[in-house]
């Protein structure tokens, strides 16, 4: 069974880079392991979307989604990875949530930036029932003043207030476009996310898992809640307690996201060292192209907290509360 293909597997994996730089490595990282025919076998043509700094811009980002929706039907694993900034903007009486792609344009959020309806949009119209979106997009930085790639020094309008999101509420409501659909974020509401080398804290747990790390089940695949508890176990420890991931999980069905041997059923060693996270957020990215203003305390947070969530095993059942009901081990109909 070693070095099968994991065919069903397509994924989008973005690092949007500039002042977050490390980001663009997390994504090739998981670009990598997704690939590789001794781990998670994705096919290498077609498969897998890689988009990294000036690649990663609004455009082509939703044009990337598009083609994930045309490669794609309702049989097909997606893993949708996006690593970069997310902001929830207060301006006018009204608030948004916006992924910020390579060379957003703070004067020109609607134009350069994603919003999360926009997301939620393009992530509905996937129409996979196994889909999982991986956010690792609440890291130091802030609004107030951005230099972008070129040099150009961009001030945000007045009136204008952006605090740190860690998951687009409109993406929540996504969920409900099919079951066995899932959002693992890298933090809470009120935290910040670790960079690391190589890769950061939340990322770095991500590929172990992947390589068969925490896996449930002795069987060659890699689940969801594999990905998931894996990362609440790791991350917290290699961040002193201060970064905890957070599970969004609707309708769910603890689907096979990958192989994490190729086929074969013991696990693989990561192909990199113990990641070294930094001290705090943004000590890994010391520009002066960013001038921080974060306000964690009027962040809302969409989702449920995974440490909240009461997880038991049962046999091959999963019965996990706070939004997760009796996920069925190896009998789920979508897998």
């Amino acid at each position: 069974m070693a070095n099968t293909t994991f065919k069903e597997g397509y994924a989008l994996v973005v690092g949007v880079g500039a002042d977050l730089p490390n980001t663009v490595g997390d994504a090739e990282g998981l670009a990598k392991i997704l690939q590789d025919p001794e781990r998670c076998a994705y096919p290498r043509k077609g498969h897998v979307q890689l988009l990294t700094a000036e690649k990663a811009t609004r455009d082509k980002l939703l044009a990337a989604f598009d083609l994930l929706a045309k490669r794609t039907d309702e049989n097909a694993t997606v893993v949708i990875y996006f690593s970069g900034h997310g902001y929830q903007v207060e301006e006018k009486g009204k608030t948004n949530y916006y992924l910020m792609p390579y060379e957003y344009d703070v004067n020109r959020l609607a134009e350069t930036a994603i919003s999360g309806d926009e997301f939620a949009a393009k992530v509905d119209a996937v129409k996979s029932r196994k889909l999982l979106i991986l956010l690792d997009c609440c890291h130091a930085g802030g609004l107030d003043a951005v230099t972008t790639a070129k040099g150009i020094v961009m001030k945000s309008p007045p009136g204008m207030t952006a605090t740190k999101a860690p998951l687009p509420a409109a993406a929540v409501g996504a969920l409900a476009g099919g079951s066995g659909r899932a959002i693992i974020a890298s933090s809470q509401a009120n935290e910040l996310s670790y960079a690391g080398e190589p890769y950061s804290a939340f990322t770095a747990a991500l590929l172990e898992s992947l390589c068969g790390a925490g896996a449930a089940k002795a069987d060659g695949f890699v689940r969801v809640t594999d990905l998931a508890l894996y990362a609440r176990e790791k991350v917290p420890a290699r961040t002193n307690q201060k970064q905890h991931p957070t599970l969004d999980y609707d309708k769910g069905d603890n689907f096979k996201l990958a192989y994490y041997a190729g086929g074969a059923t013991e696990a693989k060693a990561p192909p990199f060292p113990e990641p070294e996270i930094e001290a705090h957020p943004g000590a890994l990215n010391p520009s002066p192209q960013v001038t921080w203003n974060i306000s964690v305390d009027k962040s809302r947070h969409a989702g449920r907290d995974i440490n909240e969530t009461n997880i038991a095993f049962k046999q091959d059942n999963w019965n996990v509360g706070g939004g997760v009901t009796n996920v069925q081990g190896d009998h789920n109909v979508n897998e």
